[in-house]
């Protein structure tokens, strides 16, 4: 690889070939970086001209924020120059789901009733990511609202797998797997509520983290389900998703559900004293053959190191989905509520299309137009469960079974120290092949809401393809327990090499 001066960054020439900057990971940028092989500018500009050409047909961006970009590549530039040492972030491009705030950009979480909103301030995790000098190319499609497997829903337009255009990236955080995956930003945030990152991460073949419930500060990501909704990082490897959640995580004031993260030592990994359970409930009817062999396969590797496993039991996992689909939807009816048309977003009351008699009107057309199906149909779910007469009978049972699930988390870590299952029953599946039966979508989270509904960590790791489509190994922890994930999925990662 070249050396170049910085002399000749400035006055770089098209025809010279940026030695295929998009497919580094974080580790290679930073140490191109250092080593003077090329210039943050360079490297931001790599990355634009790569949307530009190939997210046509993934669209996996809803928006460049080149300047942006340009102006945070520069400043790690001047302290390269200056001889100052950065960070392991600094000067590498990454892009964000557009649920999360970036002062004075758009943020529309991919709903029409948000079209022409623009953020007045950071996000905790994105304000954490500008000061480690991380260089933020765009926002990235989603579901709309957080809502859906598929990012199907989003009000802009579905995102593509770039594995296979025909198929689904997964969802909600399809926008950030898919643009990992297809080499159109470094690293990626997501955000898991019921498996948002963690299926998308494994439909695409990348690293997907959901870290601990208050691992990392919610402060100015639009809230879907506030007690299951967590941040975390998309990337290529396991090192880069390690580099990106020590970068984000931590207490912060702003947000009273964040915690304080015990600090652990990385003492090395003993292979012959851990213990993996693999829940009987989990490998059962339902499961593609294919994609539980390439699991069970990963899982023996870490056999053939003196780990035992074991069948474990999570008996009320039965219950997981439905259970789910009721605590969340009634926060969402919660927390979209605000979204009247009369503070912020799209207002039916300023649309000279629609005709408003009065202040109801306002309100019912302006969510009656501004949301769409998905985000209407979670909406009317979580109303009915919360109304009166229907409280006890739906949601007050649910956070009863969602203890009961806590509870069997609890019990199998007493006996084991990791729990590993499939992500997804299913590789990837086609466009529109499950939109419109409701049911079947749902479907797909079966493996990842327990998990969300417990508040513990899990990490979806590669771990083989089905022809071309990837299939995802779930790695799941006690709370705060990410260490000994990372330990884990960073040794099946290489033996996966």
């Amino acid at each position: 690889m070249p050396v170049h001066n910085f002399e000749r960054f400035e006055n770089h020439t098209p025809h010279l070939k940026l030695m295929e900057l998009e497919g580094l990971t974080i580790k290679q940028a930073h140490d191109g970086l250092v080593a003077k092989e090329f210039s943050a500018k360079e490297l931001a500009k790599a990355f634009l001209s790569r949307i530009d050409k190939e997210d046509g047909a993934i669209h996996a961006y809803l928006l460049k924020t080149a300047a942006l970009a340009q102006a945070a590549a520069a400043k790690a530039d001047d302290k390269i120059k200056a001889g100052e040492s950065i960070g392991l972030l600094e000067g590498v491009p990454c892009a964000i789901k557009d649920n999360m705030l970036v002062e004075d950009q758009a943020c529309t979480a991919a709903s029409k009733i948000l079209a022409n909103y623009q953020a007045p301030y950071d996000a905790t995790a994105v304000k954490k990511l500008k000061s480690a000098g991380a260089v933020i190319l765009g926002k990235l499609n989603m579901d709309e609202f957080a809502m859906g497997s598929s990012t199907e829903n989003s009000a802009f337009g579905p995102t593509r797998n770039p594995c296979d255009l025909e198929r689904v990236p997964g969802g909600s955080s399809g926008g950030s797997a898919a643009a990992v995956a297809a080499d159109e930003c470094v690293y990626a945030l997501g955000s898991d509520t019921g498996g948002s990152i963690r299926q998308p991460a494994s439909f695409c073949g990348v690293v997907g983290l959901k870290p601990t419930y208050g691992a990392v500060s919610r402060y100015g990501l639009m809230a879907m389900a506030s007690s299951l909704d967590q941040i975390g990082p998309l990337t290529k490897n396991v090192a880069d998703c390690r580099a990106v959640f020590e970068a984000i995580r931590g207490k912060d004031g702003r947000d009273s559900t964040s915690a304080n993260f015990p600090a652990i030592g990385r003492s090395k990994l003993e292979f012959k004293n851990l213990r993996i359970g693999l829940p009987k409930e989990y490998f059962a009817k339902g499961l593609d053959k294919d994609v539980e062999k390439l699991v069970r396969q990963a899982i023996e590797m870490l056999v053939k190191q003196g780990a035992k496993v074991q069948e474990i039991s999570l008996s009320h996992s039965e219950y997981a989905l439905a259970c789910y689909y009721i605590i969340m939807a009634s926060e969402v009816s919660a927390n979209l509520a605000r979204y009247d048309g009369i503070k912020y977003g799209y207002s039916a009351g300023a649309d000279k299309k629609q005709e408003v008699n009065n202040l109801l009107d306002v309100y019912l057309k302006s969510r009656q137009h501004g949301f769409g199906d998905e985000a209407r149909r979670r909406i009317m779910l979580g109303t009915y469960s919360l109304s009166s007469g229907y409280y006890d009978a739906y949601y007050l049972r649910a956070q009863k079974v969602r203890t009961k699930i806590l509870e069997d988390f609890k019990q199998a870590f007493a006996k084991v120290d990791l729990i590993m299952t499939p992500v997804s029953p299913t590789p990837a599946f086609k466009l529109g092949e499950k939109i419109d039966d409701p049911v079947q979508m749902y479907l797909s989270d079966i493996y990842t809401v327990p998990v969300n509904l417990a508040g513990v960590p899990a990490l979806s790791l590669p771990c083989g393809q089905i022809g071309k489509l990837p299939v995802g190994l779930q790695i799941i922890g006690p709370h705060f327990s990410e260490e000994l994930i990372f330990q884990v999925a960073q040794f099946c990662e290489d033996a996966l090499k």
